[in-house]
């Protein structure tokens, strides 16, 4: 509900890996999105989200893709979105050039989710603010991130965070 809060009407936004499709249809039953793609390489995830689209009677709203969510961007999805969820912590890091590309040339946000071990005088979200930083500067990026916080505890010393990075139009990939 936080990310379906934010998003604008009209927007289109790419679930780079949806799995059943629970923030796509979330998405679509809470926001005026014009379109959701739903991307998931699991073909048994994929046909759930269908059939999930079918109950929540968001129909041409949701749009399930089956592939890998770089490839599907490469070929199909480059420069369509306003906003990119990235809810698979293992590898959002690895496919975040990716996440870029299919933003608009005009910017967008990324919602980028990762893990992290932090111990007790550490600050999880401030090292994964550090090192998706670091990507994006190397990538020759401008951005920003404004909201970071810890989702949930994932064992001793380990969280999973999410960032909100806006991404500005110069140099969109």
């Amino acid at each position: 509900m936080r990310i379906a809060k934010q998003v604008e009407n009209g927007e289109i936004v790419v679930n780079m890996f949806a799995g059943v499709g629970c923030f796509s249809i979330i998405i679509a039953r809470h926001s005026n999105a014009q379109k959701v793609y739903s991307i998931d390489i699991n073909p048994i995830a994929v046909q759930s989200t269908c059939e999930n689209v079918r109950m929540n009677r968001v129909y041409g709203k949701v749009s399930p893709l089956l592939g890998d969510a770089k490839e599907i961007i490469v070929k199909r999805l480059r420069h369509v979105a306003n906003r990119v969820l990235m809810p698979l912590p293992e590898k959002a890091y690895e496919y975040l050039p990716y996440a870029l590309s299919a933003l608009k040339e005009t910017g967008g946000w990324i919602h980028y989710y990762d893990f992290e071990h932090a111990g007790k005088s550490e600050n999880p979200i401030a090292k994964v603010h550090s090192r998706v930083a670091e990507r994006l500067e190397s990538l020759t990026v401008k951005f920003e991130i404004p909201f970071g916080r810890v989702v949930r505890t994932t064992g001793p010393n380990w969280h999973q965070i999410v960032l909100d990075v806006r991404i500005f139009s110069e140099n969109v990939l």
